[in-house]
């Protein structure tokens, strides 16, 4: 006898009609995944809020015949499958916690960080384990061709035992900047800012790692960390990581890591993978090698990836990577770096 699979009456409603989605914060992240989710054909971008009423005027030109609101307890009433949350970091715990808590929707996703501290995205965690669905935080380095590739070479172990790695995550974005500038406290620190996103991809390689010295520095008086430098190991494995939004000849961002094993050395970073092995053979990947198409191209094709991602887990019932539990340990390696910093103050 043929069993079928029997399909859950909310899973089989989300295959046959548009996921209404509603985004909160109107700037640019905001703004880049409502274009992107508008040209998704099984989604509708139904809302948007922000709290400053002069953006939320350009938006509505912007998006016709979406509802805009300045509270996120005015999305309650719109029957919402997700919500995407891309205010600054210091509003992702309470936006995402009223999501919640006003049942606004189960499905959401927060641009990284999690939350601003760790304490805050564990207790995130909780809250979309006891009453949430689908829930993603926006590290789009895993999306990028060349770090999937560089994964894959590392889950087949073509560099062996993995001895040491070094990260970084580099940009002239305040290289210069006055003493007396507010500017780089504006956007957080630079560990949340850049060095996150290598932070994320060393635990998606390499797993969970501990912090065993760091040191942080402003560059600018009184302001938050521009540059931070810290080592981090694990059994038998040890990285170090260099990260700073203040570096001379980066008009964008760079990240990267090399990794070396007992096999071998692999370099890998947004444009191409290179590969060195003890025998003697060496390869290239650059990135148009590596099929970097998308349906849509705004900003890079990892935002498109990672968008899709998670529309089909919601369409799926499947779970989405980073997830909330995934992402928190991003959050709580900066935290240890912070207490590292201070012990060597």
């Amino acid at each position: 006898m043929i069993v079928k699979e029997r399909k859950s009456p909310l899973r089989e409603t989300l295959s046959t009609k548009k996921l209404r989605v509603a985004i909160v914060g109107s700037g640019k992240m905001g703004l880049l995944h409502a274009s992107i989710l508008n040209v998704m054909p099984n989604v509708q971008v139904v809302a948007l809020c922000d709290k400053n009423s002069l953006l939320l005027r350009f938006v509505k030109k912007l998006f016709k015949g979406i509802q805009v609101v300045d509270d996120v307890e005015k999305l309650s009433d719109l029957d919402l499958d997700s919500v995407y949350v891309t205010p600054p970091i210091s509003a992702h715990f309470p936006v995402v916690k009223a999501i919640y808590s006003k049942r606004v929707a189960g499905n959401i996703f927060v641009e990284k960080t999690l939350a601003s501290s760790w304490d805050k995205a564990k207790e995130l965690c909780g809250l979309a384990q006891s009453v949430g669905d689908v829930n993603m935080v926006g590290y789009m380095k895993r999306f990028a061709v060349t770090f999937r590739k560089a994964k894959s070479i590392l889950d087949q172990r073509s560099l062996g035992e993995i001895a040491s790695f070094e990260a970084y995550a580099y940009s002239s974005d305040f290289s210069g900047v006055q003493k007396s500038s507010k500017t780089p406290s504006s956007r957080g620190g630079v560990l949340e800012d850049l060095g996150a996103h290598v932070i994320d991809l060393a635990l998606w390689f390499f797993g969970d790692l501990e912090v065993d010295s760091a040191k942080l520095e402003s560059m600018v008086e009184g302001s938050c960390e521009d540059s931070a430098h810290f080592k981090a190991k694990k059994s038998g494995l040890e990285g170090l990581f260099n990260v700073s939004w203040c570096m001379d000849n980066y008009r964008l961002p760079d990240f990267g890591l090399v990794i070396r094993g007992s096999e071998g050395i692999m370099k890998v970073n947004d444009d191409n993978v290179e590969l060195k092995l003890s025998d003697g053979k060496s390869s290239i990947w650059y990135r148009h090698d590596l099929n970097d198409n998308v349906g849509f191209l705004l900003g890079a094709p990892e935002y498109y990836r990672e968008d899709e991602c998670f529309i089909k887990s919601i369409l799926t019932g499947d779970s989405a990577e980073p997830c909330f539990y995934t992402a928190s340990k991003v959050d709580y390696v900066i935290e240890q770096i912070k207490k590292k910093a201070e012990e060597n103050v």
